[in-house]
C-alpha cells in the first residue's frame, strides 16, 4: 500500500467521510470514486493498519459466500428444499465477482490471487436422514443455472478419493455419509482485498488516517460534523460532511445512536465471539482442499456451522475448523468488555429483552460453547477427521461478531437477525452496515443497495458507469443465460480462477 496520513488536525469540509478501513467501507468507496471521481474522501481507522477486525482473514471464514455449500442457506420446509435464500446470495456475489474482474481489467485493483483463489465449495452429510436432505438439496440446486457444476458423492470410494483427510479411519458402514462438491467455490481474502482497494483510492486523493477514533457525530446545518481523535497523541480534529458512512463494525451500532438517528432507534446488538482450530502440520494441509460444510447442531447461530476450511492467505494454503462460538460483551475483537452495556437505551431495552426471552435456547448453547475445552473441541473436529490428533492443531481467536437485534413493529421486542443491514437516515445523509454474514462477500450489492437508498436523485446520471461496472445490474442473471455465461468465463479469465 502506499502511505497514507497519521495525523488530522484543524477543521476540514469534505464530501464523504467514512469511519473504519474494512473491506465494507472501502467497497463504497471505491464504487463512489468510480461513479463521481471529483468528491473528496477521507477515512478514519481507529487501528493502525487496515482491515484488522472482521476483514481480516484469520477473523472471518472467507468463503466467498455464494450459497454453494451452507446448508443455511437452503432450509428443509413441508418436505422441499426451500432455495430461494441461496439463489438470492448467489446473484449477489455474482455482483462481487463482476465489480472485481471490471476493476482488475482497468488496473485499479492488482494481481487478484492476492485476494481470491478457486477452492471448491462442498457440503457433508452423516447419516441417513442427511443424506436424504443433501440429495434433495443437489436436486433442488441442480435445476439453477447458478449452481452449475455439482457433482453429488455416495460412493465410498469417490468420497475417499476426493476428501481423503476425511476418509481416513472413518467406518462407513456404521455412519454411512455423502457430499455435494461444487468446483466454482472461492477463497477470498478480504482483508487483502480492502487493502487494494485503499490503495487504489490512496492513489484516486483519498485521506486515510489510521489510529484515529472517532468520538462523536452531531448534525451541523445540512452536513454531520465528525469529532476525531488521535489515539496517539490525543490531538482532536473536527470534519463536516455531506455524507457520512459508519463501516465500524460492531462499532457501528453505538456511533449511529451518536448520531441520533431515528432510524437507529430500537436496534440493538448480540454479541458473538468465536475460535478456530487451526492446523499446524504442513502434511494435512496439502491432503485437504475444499470447504467443506457440514449441517448445524439445531439451535445454533449460522456463523457456527461447522466447517473444514481450506484457506489461501498470503499465498499460503491454511486449513481451519469452527468457528466455536462464544459470548463476551466485546463489539470488536479489539473492543471493551462494556461495548454492549453502553449501547443499551431505553428505546433498545424492549428489544434485548425480548430477545433475551426468546432465545433461551442460544443462551444455552453459547454458554455449552464457552465451556468447552480443547479436547472436547478436537473431539467436534472427529466427526471430520476421524483420525484427528490434537497436536495437530491449535486454538486461535476468531472475529466478533455483532448480531443485529431488530425492534418489533409494536416496540414490545426484538427479534434476532442472522445477515446483513443497512441503516440509513431519510434524507440520506448518513447510513451504516450491521450485521455479520454473508457480509463481505455480497458487499459490492449491499453497497450498490444502499447507494441507490441515499443517492437517489443521482441514479439516473450514475447508472450506465454502475453498467459498465456491473453487466448484470438492473438484471437477475438467472434469467439470462447468455449474459450469465459471458460474465462468468470473463471473471473466471480476469480473476484467474481457471483451472
Amino acid at each position: 500500500m502506499s502511505d497514507s496520513k497519521v495525523s488530522a488536525q484543524g477543521s476540514n469540509d469534505v464530501d464523504v467521510l467514512f469511519i473504519g478501513a474494512g473491506v465494507m467501507s472501502a467497497t463504497l468507496g471505491i464504487l463512489l470514486k468510480e461513479l463521481e471521481p471529483s468528491w473528496s474522501q477521507v477515512y478514519f481507522e481507529r487501528l493502525d493498519t487496515p482491515a484488522q477486525e472482521s476483514s481480516s482473514p484469520w477473523n472471518n471464514a472467507g468463503t466467498g459466500h455464494s450459497a454453494l455449500c451452507e446448508l443455511n442457506y437452503t432450509p428443509y420446509k413441508n418436505g422441499k428444499v426451500d432455495i430461494s435464500k441461496a439463489k438470492r446470495i448467489n446473484e449477489q456475489f455474482q455482483v462481487s465477482r463482476q465489480l472485481w474482474t471490471s476493476l482488475v481489467s482497468a488496473g485499479t485493483l492488482g494481481d487478484p490471487s492476492e485476494f481470491i483463489n478457486a477452492v471448491d465449495h462442498t457440503t457433508f452429510a452423516q447419516g441417513h436422514e442427511q443424506m436424504e436432505f443433501m440429495r434433495k438439496r443437489y436436486e433442488a440446486l441442480e435445476a439453477h443455472p447458478l449452481f452449475h457444476g455439482q457433482e453429488l458423492i455416495e460412493d465410498n470410494d469417490r468420497f475417499a478419493e476426493y476428501l481423503p483427510l476425511m476418509s481416513e479411519g472413518r467406518d462407513f458402514d456404521a455412519l454411512p455419509v455423502s457430499a455435494i462438491r461444487n468446483p466454482n467455490g472461492t477463497d477470498v481474502n478480504f482483508g487483502a482485498l480492502a487493502k487494494q482497494y485503499l490503495d487504489a483510492l490512496s492513489k484516486k486523493g483519498a485521506d486515510i488516517f489510521y489510529g484515529h477514533e472517532v468520538k462523536d457525530i452531531k448534525r451541523d446545518g445540512a452536513k454531520w460534523k465528525v469529532t476525531v481523535k488521535n489515539i496517539h497523541t490525543g490531538d482532536q480534529s473536527v470534519y463536516r460532511a455531506n455524507f457520512v458512512f459508519v463501516g465500524a463494525g460492531g462499532a457501528a451500532l453505538p456511533l449511529l445512536q451518536k448520531a441520533g438517528i431515528p432510524e437507529i432507534r430500537g436496534f440493538a446488538g448480540f454479541p458473538v465471539s468465536g475460535q478456530w482450530l487451526r492446523c499446524t502440520n504442513d502434511d494435512l494441509i496439502e491432503k485437504h482442499s475444499a470447504k467443506v460444510y457440514g449441517k448445524a447442531t439445531v439451535g445454533t447461530p449460522p456463523m457456527s456451522v461447522p466447517h473444514l476450511d481450506t484457506r489461501i492467505i498470503d499465498g499460503k494454503k491454511g486449513l481451519l475448523f469452527g468457528p466455536y462460538a462464544g459470548w463476551n460483551s466485546k463489539f470488536l475483537k479489539q473492543g471493551s468488555w462494556t461495548d454492549m452495556f453502553k449501547s443499551i437505551r431505553l428505546n433498545n431495552l424492549p428489544s434485548y429483552i425480548g430477545v433475551g426471552l426468546q432465545e433461551m435456547g442460544l443462551t444455552k448453547y453459547l454458554i455449552t460453547e464457552v465451556l468447552k475445552d480443547f479436547e472436547a473441541r478436537v473431539e467436534s473436529l472427529r466427526e471430520y477427521i476421524p483420525n484427528v490428533d490434537g497436536k495437530d492443531w491449535e486454538l486461535i481467536a476468531a472475529g466478533q461478531r455483532v448480531q443485529v437485534i431488530r425492534p418489533t413493529h409494536n416496540w414490545k421486542g426484538g427479534t434476532l437477525e442472522f445477515g446483513t443491514a443497512v441503516v440509513n437516515h431519510a434524507d440520506g445523509t448518513i447510513a451504516g452496515l450491521l450485521g455479520a454474514s454473508p457480509g463481505a462477500s455480497i458487499a459490492p450489492a449491499v453497497m450498490i443497495d444502499l447507494i441507490e437508498r441515499c443517492f437517489g436523485a443521482k441514479m439516473g446520471e450514475w447508472a450506465p458507469k454502475l453498467k459498465e461496472l456491473i453487466p448484470s445490474y438492473g438484471i437477475t442473471l438467472a434469467d439470462d443465460a447468455d449474459l450469465y455465461q459471458q460474465v462468468w468465463d470473463e471473471s473466471q479469465a480476469v480473476l484467474k480462477l481457471e483451472r
